[in-house]
């Protein structure tokens, strides 16, 4: 149960629901490259394809901020998402183009066949049950090249189980996220311990919180980039994982459930009241007390569908349990398919080792086979139990339960669910209750949830490929140990009013009874507090009196105090709420009359309108944006606007320069003129840019790949091969420490040609800029397109001729010739694009590197070219040895290299130029060795790991 405020396709935690109705929301829904604000990283080669091959829109910005005071927990999750196609796609929105476009909690109303259903421009959201979860999804248009922002806020009670309260954020964004970050802060009345935050959860989440997850090492691991900030009443944790970060732990954007369990220290008495603005809730959580005695019959499926792992893993957690059964317990085990089997009939039986040697084989000779009597086994279980309890041997105080697990529905026997619920109802006669499990999909869930409501009991689920032993035994733990049974709590009659359950039946170690209500006299010094219940054969009172003035001053002080104020200011009659509209739920399931449901109903549908609560009672409607058949936004309604404020429809951008009229694409001309032009608009691309030249330089890499590099000041151009290894990453210039700027080309393999010396060839086939001022960017580029994230990312086809501006880095592209990149006003590259329409089985789409400007570059400049823009060079002829020719050596850097004169065509072909060329891969020539050059990833920003080389 949630306050909505939008659901976008984002991670909502699977046990907010659980504590409803034993339900939870689907944590793979869609949500959710490079973190701009981290040092870059590499985006594995396989995602990078998936992402481009996407047309879904992609997330910029994934920020989930979660407040939680006094166990109740507010989120907050902000994604900002980019359709980067020209037409429209499918996503969730609530500020699309600069317009609010506003959600609403309304009452569901009955289904009507309609010809032409739903209006126009409404979409309505809907919680509908699946085997396992219950999944949210709403569905609306992004207009093309519009980026948009989600806006979403649900809340949560966490439930305390086996000593903790874990908050569960799922992180399943299905992609990797430029910029993805979670911040939770717990705030609380009492100081918090035993605070952890766990690895990484993977799997599907089943919403059966600490009790039924696998036990974790007693100092678990926490996830990378995690940050505690511990006081008493206050913690904060925080997770921001890059995306080199996310890739390492995940390539498909599902990281998994991000938990955080802890406690809150406990005084003995009768608990926790808080009081705010006319609400009180009263927290009870008792401890060191004996343990009452139980009574339990275990009633498990053998029907055929329980066959392999779902048996084997049963058993397992059985022969678990058995060693946990404490002395003064007495249990049974019926066993259910087409037959019904007893292991002891007409009783049930003390906990002794010979008991339990007897049970274990019998457990052990369980073979699954036959249908599902669902009806018989309840029937035969509570059979056991009612004789027993009305026998000589039954404790007075002791607290008795059957656990009821099950694959599938009824298909022998009685199958109507209803008739199923009141024969059970009947049969237990409310003197214990029933917990109810079911295994894999196929589940009547309903059925089993109702039954356990109906009598006193919890449901749990567990997933098909859940580890079924530990998610059993989990739960058992849960309920295993009560302390007490018949627990009634009381207030001062004519101080409070619409008081939540005060009735139950049992407590568990561990676990927490929550109570919330309203003050009816707010003046008053002092509400009566009085907790009655059984514990073992001794009845326990717990009396005192709460001072009203001095609980409320406490608790603003630890609430809005620290809290964000807004948040903070209701919380405590939001938990009354909560609480109240679950209750009206849970009556509403156990009513037996349609009057009866119907009144229940109500109550339940008005509490949800009036808090905005998303419930199986009500729904979230949105109202959508128009989108034309052109894929564009149809223009808003015309407001003047207020004085004082602009007009904005948003960042939109136009679609591909393809205006009927064919462009020729502008290779560079010799003398390095090439056409490029700047735009001023942020995250705007235009067409046909006015054009600005750029000189470009012979220092560069190309073709297989061949290095050129000028010395102007000496009047010398020298060149060099590189023979790299496919997949390599190669530093081409290296200056992140001072101008910032970093470029870095991967290399792809090719067979040589035949009749070639070499057995392959290898070229860059991806080109990464990386800028860290004045703030961090990247643009990727490779022959079909260019990925240029910078304050928004966008993804732009090579094939047009486009330019935008970023702010810290600018690109221009020729369509199917060359992209220049700008950093500043004085650093720029040049990179062509040289791909084949009919390639031959030696030939690769590739990229040539060209420097244009390289003033902005530093002198401690470094990388395979880099390391040589400031340099001054010179050759010396030395003189022949015997019967050799005179041989030339370069002199760099205090170095002497041998080199011989040769051509090299550059430019794509277009022009030639005479150089010196050093042999064996450049030795002697570049700083150090070819591994020295060698980078991890294609956004890795190291520096320079050696000195220079002084042969």
């Amino acid at each position: 149960m949630l306050l909505w405020t939008l659901l976008l396709l984002c991670a909502i935690p699977s046990s907010v629901l659980g504590d409803l109705l034993e339900e939870s929301l689907d944590a793979d829904s869609d949500l959710a490259d490079f973190d701009l604000d981290i040092a870059p990283r590499r985006v594995p080669r396989q995602v990078k394809t998936l992402l481009t091959k996407e047309t879904k829109p992609h997330i910029q910005e994934l920020s989930i901020k979660t407040t939680i005071i006094s166990r109740y927990a507010f989120t907050a999750v902000h994604c900002a998402m980019l359709n980067r196609h020209s037409a429209a796609a499918e996503g969730v929105f609530q500020i699309i183009g600069g317009r609010v476009y506003q959600s609403e909690v309304r009452p569901k109303e009955k289904r009507v066949k309609q010809d032409n259903g739903k209006p126009k421009h409404k979409e309505s959201g809907d919680a509908s049950p699946e085997p396992e979860v219950e999944v949210f999804r709403m569905a609306a248009n992004i207009p093309g090249r519009n980026r948009a922002v989600f806006l979403l806020t649900y809340e949560q009670l966490l439930q305390r189980r086996l000593g903790r309260y874990e908050h569960k954020t799922s992180l399943r964004p299905l992609q990797l996220v430029s910029r993805l970050s979670l911040d939770v802060t717990i705030v609380d009345h009492s100081p918090i311990r035993d605070l952890e935050v766990l690895p990484l959860r993977s799997g599907r989440s089943n919403g059966n919180g600490a009790a039924n997850a696998p036990k974790t090492p007693a100092k678990p691991e926490h996830p990378v980039t995690t940050a505690i900030k511990s006081e008493q009443n206050v913690c904060r944790i925080t997770f921001s994982p890059n995306i080199v970060q996310q890739a390492k732990i995940t390539t498909n954007g599902v990281l998994g459930d991000f938990v955080i369990r802890y406690d809150v220290q406990r005084d003995m008495g009768i608990g926790d009241i808080q009081v705010l603005n006319g609400h009180f809730v009263h927290y009870f959580a008792p401890k060191d007390l004996p343990v009452v005695p139980k009574n339990v019959v275990f009633v498990i499926d053998t029907s055929a569908s329980m066959l392999g792992t779902k048996i084997r893993q049963t058993k397992d957690a059985l022969f678990t349990i058995l060693r946990d059964l404490r002395p003064g317990d007495h249990f049974n085990f019926v066993s259910f398919s087409n037959k019904i089997k007893v292991w002891q009939p007409n009783r049930l039986v003390p906990v002794t080792p010979l008991n339990v040697r007897d049970a274990k084989k019998f457990i052990f000779t369980l073979m699954p086979t036959g249908g599902t009597n669902i009806d018989g086994a309840i029937q035969t279980g509570s059979s056991l139990l009612r004789d027993y309890l009305s026998g000589p041997d039954a404790g007075p105080n002791s607290v008795s339960l059957i656990i009821f697990l099950t694959d599938g529905r009824p298909t022998v026997g009685e199958i109507r669910s209803t008739a199923i619920l009141g024969s059970t109802r009947s049969a237990v006669q409310e003197k214990f209750c029933v917990f109810t499990i079911g295994i894999g999909n196929d589940v009547d869930y309903r059925l089993l949830e109702r039954m356990a409501l109906e009598n006193c009991g919890m449901m749990r689920r567990i997933h098909e490929e859940a580890d079924a032993s530990a998610m059993l035994k989990g739960f058992y733990d849960e309920i295993g140990t009560p302390l007490l049974s018949d627990i009634r709590i009381n207030y001062t009659e004519d101080s409070v009013r619409y008081v939540t359950q005060h009735l139950f039946t049992n407590y568990f170690n561990g676990s927490e009874i929550v109570i919330a209500g309203k003050l009816t006299n707010q003046s008053a010094e002092s509400l009566h507090v009085q907790v009655t219940a059984s514990n073992n054969d001794k009845s326990i009172i717990l009396e005192t009196d709460v001072p009203l003035r001095r609980r409320q001053l406490e608790t603003e002080k630890h609430g809005l105090g620290v809290a964000l104020g807004s948040i903070a200011e209701d919380f405590v009659e939001r938990v009354w709420g909560f609480l109240s509209v679950k209750d009206g739920l849970r009556s509403r399931l156990r009513s037996q009359t349609s009057r009866d449901r119907e009144e229940h109903t109500h109550q339940a549908t008005n509490l949800s309108l009036t808090y905005h609560f998303l419930t199986p009672l009500t729904n979230l409607v949105v109202e959508k944006p128009e989108v034309l058949a052109d894929g564009t936004m149809a223009p808003a309604p015309t407001i003047p606007p207020a004085s004082g404020e602009a007009v904005s429809t948003g960042n939109e951008l136009p679609d591909d320069p393809e205006d009927g009229k064919p462009q020729t694409p502008s290779e560079p001309k010799p003398g390095g003129q090439t056409s490029s032009s700047l735009g001023n608009t942020i995250g705007k691309v235009g067409r046909r840019p006015a054009k600005k030249s750029i000189t470009v330089s012979k220092t560069s890499a190309d073709g297989d790949p061949h290095f050129v590099v000028e010395f102007p000041l000496s009047k010398l151009t020298v060149c060099f091969n590189i023979n790299g290894e496919p997949g390599h990453v190669l530093r081409l210039v290296s200056d992140h420490k001072h101008s910032g700027v970093t470029v870095n080309g991967k290399l792809i393999g090719a067979p040589a040609p035949p009749g070639s010396h070499k057995q392959q060839r290898t070229y860059f086939s991806t080109i990464t800029i990386v800028v860290d001022r004045p703030r961090r960017a990247y643009i990727e580029v490779t022959p079909k397109k260019v990925i240029l994230d910078g304050r928004d990312r966008m993804v732009l086809p090579c094939h047009s001729t486009v330019e935008v501006d970023s702010g810290a880095l600018s690109v221009s592209i020729v369509g199917k010739a060359n992209v220049t990149v700008t950093v500043g006003s004085n650093v720029s590259f040049v990179i062509l694009l040289h791909q084949y329409k009919n390639p031959a089985p030696y030939q690769r789409d590739h990229l040539g590197f060209y420097i244009g400007n390289s003033k902005g570059l530093s002198h401690d400049c470094h990388g395979l070219l880099g390391q040589f823009l400031h340099e001054e060079v010179g050759v010396a002829e030395l003189p022949a040895q015997g019967d050799a020719k005179p041989s030339s050596v370069l002199k760099v850097k205090d170095r002497s290299v041998p080199v011989v004169q040769k051509s090299r065509r550059i430019y794509g072909g277009t022009q030639s130029v005479d150089c010196w060329f050093a042999r064996n891969n450049a030795a002697k020539l570049i700083d150090g060795q070819y591994e020295d050059y060698v980078a991890p990833h294609m956004f890795d920003t190291g520096d320079w790991p050696h000195g220079t080389n002084t042969a």
